[in-house]
């Protein structure tokens, strides 16, 4: 069975560095070391795993200084592994204003990216606010989709005060709002969104353009209510991620395979609905 990972950063000492003071709260939170490792040993672990992946560049440059992951590296990565990565989610960092628009534009144009990443808790903004609507405007014009990180984080967590992190900006409803705002784009929520669960799967179900992916959760972890959804009414908006390097990936594909859910709903999550949803 096909197997694509829609949520998978790059893991290089180049991508930990551009989440600047963040890196050491991940440490903490995933309970291991927050280092990089070299490109081909990432590759070959994604190789072996059997797993198609999508690559996810990163800029929080302008709250933290931190050099951002930027497009035109996880393009380049994208072209140098063909056989791995089957495309890269770009990012541009709203609080930049005009220029995430201009490069938004630029990447889009030039870099073939299949979207665009947003980090709403990391990067202290809500993506329903209005000053950021033309941001994502110009990404529906451009015809691409966007993945919205949705719930709690590791991101800060631990830290005094969470390093000015606040967990709301990733509520459910700032991506119902926006869904609801611009229903010509496509939005894929990233991660299961605890506390809101609940929330999450409403927004899910309600909005035509709101697909979901799980990621940065071990699966044996989901709360029994979405263990449910995800093989009925869930189904076909329900995609794989693994949010690499948060959790190793024999994990994950082992507590999937745990769930017992029947071939054709696997077939949906870890291929189908991302095929027909993303062109993928």
């Amino acid at each position: 069975m096909r197997r694509i990972d829609l949520h998978c950063y790059p893991g290089t000492q180049e991508w930990v560095d551009s989440q600047g003071p963040f890196a050491e709260a991940l440490a903490q939170y995933w309970n291991k070391p927050w280092v990089g490792r070299p490109e081909d040993d990432v590759v070959a672990d994604i190789r072996a795993a059997g797993l198609e992946a999508v690559l996810v560049a990163f800029d929080i440059e302008f709250l933290t200084g931190a050099k951002p992951f930027t497009n035109q590296q996880a393009a380049a990565m994208r072209a140098r592994h063909p056989d791995v990565f089957v495309g890269a989610w770009g990012a541009v960092d709203p609080l930049k204003g005009d220029d995430a628009i201009r490069e938004a534009e630029r990447a889009g144009r030039e870099d073939g990216l299949l979207g665009f990443h947003f980090h709403p808790i990391m990067g202290h903004f809500r993506v329903d606010d209005t000053a950021h609507r033309p941001l994502f405007e110009c990404i529906r014009d451009l015809g691409l989709p966007v993945m919205i990180d949705v719930g709690t984080t590791g991101m800060g967590a631990g830290l005094p005060g969470g390093l000015g992190a606040k967990i709301s900006d990733a509520h459910p409803m700032a991506i119902d709002n926006l869904a609801a705002e611009l229903p010509g784009l496509t939005i894929i929520a990233a991660h299961p969104g605890f506390p809101w669960v609940d929330e999450m799967t409403a927004v899910a179900l309600h909005k035509a353009n709101v697909y979901w992916e799980m990621s940065g959760w071990a699966p044996k972890h989901f709360p029994a209510s979405l263990k449910v959804d995800i093989r009925a009414r869930l189904q076909d908006k329900i995609m794989f991620g693994t949010d690499h390097p948060s959790i190793p990936f024999a994990r994950i594909l082992r507590e999937w395979d745990d769930l017992g859910y029947s071939q054709e709903v696997l077939d949906k999550v870890f291929h189908a609905n991302a095929e027909r949803v993303l062109g993928l």
